[in-house]
């Protein structure tokens, strides 16, 4: 589709105003007090985003709304893509059976337990409960970002479900710490936790990437083996993302031909980001590309997805939420107990 000339230039400078907040995420994400709260750039862009929507989006030329809708949209799946550098299958297998097992273990019933309960009792709608579900199910706001172009959801739904990741992934990185030192690690029978028992506990529950890697760090003394269990567990769940995404463009494509579509009129969804990602991380795995560049390539697809964040953000309006109540806030906090409870069962038994 040709664009003319002045509707390439609204787009670039749309682009370019997005980099320009996303950069500011960037550096207040680098600040020393914000970087102790494990907040990453992704989290302080939507921030930044939504502030600049429902104060100054009236500012603009009507012009750049291309570019952000660009950004939120075309940009996201690229950097999805290549969020596949931070993977090896190496890294995988590292970790053996019992991380995989507890990762589907975890990643599959709080889904469909989250999604399930976000419509079904909570009543919210189907997009909304799927978006918050997958944020706590895989990896926080980079799972919402990825699942939102399958749902094509709106902009606030996403924001919702990145502001619920946020809170109790917060509260997850102050918690379990306490629970390591206070219960697990002294305690006798069921209840105790060793540091590989718990590193998989961690990598297999909480929300976000840069949570899970700061909590064995808030604990003195904790081996290296903890750490590194947490993170092989936590990268394998991203990497269920793809197959996730997949089995979710079936299921509602099976789902429109069931309430009446035509099979001739409806497509089945496949999220071909989703099988990309899985390619450049097998690609990783061959390690043909230097680590300084493949270091390189991480930072620049942080920002992206910074980029991508942020725009979502500047497509939340306060005034689209009316109505939703504590629905959310109930789905989300019947996952984060789910998440705690649960998956320390489901870690023990695994473990065991």
């Amino acid at each position: 589709m040709a664009f003319s000339p002045e509707k390439r230039k609204g787009t670039m400078s749309g682009i370019l105003f997005v980099a320009i907040f996303a950069a500011a995420a960037t550096f207040i994400a680098s600040l020393g007090p914000v970087k102790a709260l494990g907040l990453s750039p992704l989290v302080i862009g939507i921030v930044l985003g939504i502030f600049y929507a429902n104060t100054m989006h009236n500012q603009i030329p009507s012009e750049w709304e291309t570019g952000i809708t660009f950004s939120a949209k075309k940009i996201l799946r690229f950097a999805i893509v290549f969020y596949g550098f931070r993977i090896t299958f190496q890294q995988i297998a590292e970790v053996g059976m019992d991380g995989f097992l507890v990762s589907l273990i975890m990643l599959s019933t709080t889904f469909i337990f989250g999604s399930w309960l976000g419509y079904k009792i909570f009543g919210m709608d189907k997009d909304t409960s799927m978006l918050t579900a997958s944020g706590a199910a895989v990896c926080g706001a980079a799972a919402v970002l990825a699942t939102e172009p399958v749902l094509k959801s709106e902009e606030y739904k996403t924001a919702i479900a990145v502001s619920m990741v946020v809170l109790f992934g917060t509260i997850s990185m102050f918690l379990y710490p306490v629970l390591y030192t206070t219960i697990f690690e002294n305690a006798t029978g069921f209840l105790h936790m060793t540091a590989k028992e718990f590193g998989i506990y961690v990598g297999g529950t909480i929300h976000e990437v840069a949570q899970v890697v700061a909590v064995p760090f808030s604990i003195p003394g904790a081996p290296e083996e903890m750490a590194n269990d947490a993170v092989i567990v936590k990268m394998t769940r991203v990497i269920m993302i793809a197959p996730m995404l997949i089995i979710l463009g079936i299921y509602l494509s099976y789902s429109a031909k069931k309430e009446g579509g035509l099979s001739g009129e409806v497509k089945l969804v496949i999220p071909w980001f989703a099988v990309y990602f899985i390619g450049v991380a097998g690609f990783n795995s061959l390690h043909l590309v230097p680590e300084n560049i493949v270091n390189i390539i991480n930072e620049i697809d942080t920002f992206l997805l910074t980029m991508a964040m942020t725009a979502l953000g500047m497509g939340t309006r306060f005034s689209k939420f009316k109505g939703l109540g504590l629905a959310p806030i109930y789905t989300a906090t019947a996952m984060f107990a789910w998440l705690v409870i649960g998956g320390f069962v489901v870690t023990k038994m695994v473990c065991a």
